[in-house]
């Protein structure tokens, strides 16, 4: 009894941590008064400036946008990484591969984004590349190292595969195509989600490989909100990260419903 208490109270306490400044913001994020930490009283005031702050919608749908598309090709880039570097056996210098697609994950932002612009700006001396940085080049930059995190999730589930799932399969006639889409890409179809969601939230949270690789024209919700954060605290931008929490959070509560409702039917 003892010990299960401890337990309750060091989850209680990190969860603590974790959460009670999340709670903070939400909470000044209905303070009328337009210094953030000087309570007045309840309002949705910020709110409604929020939606009608131009500049903050137009970098949100320009981060969703490229964070769809940056998401999906490093999807479909990373299972064909992990699924060959798993299932090929025969690859001259296959760790040495291996270690190449997951350096991206311990490569510091700020060198990957310095190698980017450089990259960028070196083609401008084949085309004229330079005029047209912007969401294109963000768009390039995080495919680049979100490929990484859905490779390595695609590698560890197929790690732990059971082969004599398929093995049976082809016993039961099907072809190595079949086994592919029927038996192979249904059971990893978690990881491939877990790692599209992986890459969608980094690619819509960067901020210093934007930075560097940005355009007139082509700013990013992170960009847009570090800018006015540098200028002081803004009750507008609680009012949005309190938004993006409350989306974050229902989509977790569908993922829990959805998944206990998939393990009844099993």
């Amino acid at each position: 009894m003892k010990s299960r208490l401890i337990k309750n109270s060091i989850i209680s306490l990190g969860l603590f941590f974790l959460y009670f400044p999340i709670l903070v913001l939400i909470f000044y994020s209905f303070n009328e008064n337009k210094r953030v930490m000087v309570w007045k009283g309840f309002s949705f005031k910020w709110y409604g400036e929020l939606f009608k702050n131009e500049q903050i919608i137009e970098a949100f749908i320009v981060s969703i946008k490229i964070a769809s598309f940056s998401a999906t090709v490093s999807t479909i880039l990373g299972v064909m990484i992990g699924y060959s570097l798993v299932r090929i056996k025969k690859i001259p210098l296959k760790s040495f591969y291996i270690f190449l697609s997951s350096t991206p994950l311990v490569l510091p932002e700020l060198i990957l984004g310095l190698a980017m612009l450089l990259f960028f700006i070196s083609l401008n001396n084949f085309i004229s590349f330079q005029s047209t940085r912007g969401q294109l080049t963000i768009f390039i930059s995080h495919v680049t190292f979100c490929i990484a995190f859905v490779a390595i999730i695609v590698q560890a589930r197929l790690t732990d595969f059971n082969k004599n799932i398929e093995e049976a399969a082809m016993d039961l006639g099907y072809n190595y195509t079949k086994v592919i889409y029927k038996v192979t890409l249904p059971i990893i179809l978690p990881s491939i989600i877990a790692g599209w969601l992986l890459a969608f939230t980094i690619s819509l949270d960067d901020l210093v490989v934007a930075s560097f690789t940005t355009g007139p024209g082509a700013n990013t919700l992170p960009i847009v909100v570090f800018s006015k954060v540098r200028l002081g605290l803004s009750p507008e931008v609680n009012a949005l990260s309190s938004i993006l929490m409350l989306v974050l959070i229902l989509i977790g509560v569908i993922y829990f419903l959805l998944n206990n409702k998939l393990n009844v039917k099993k």
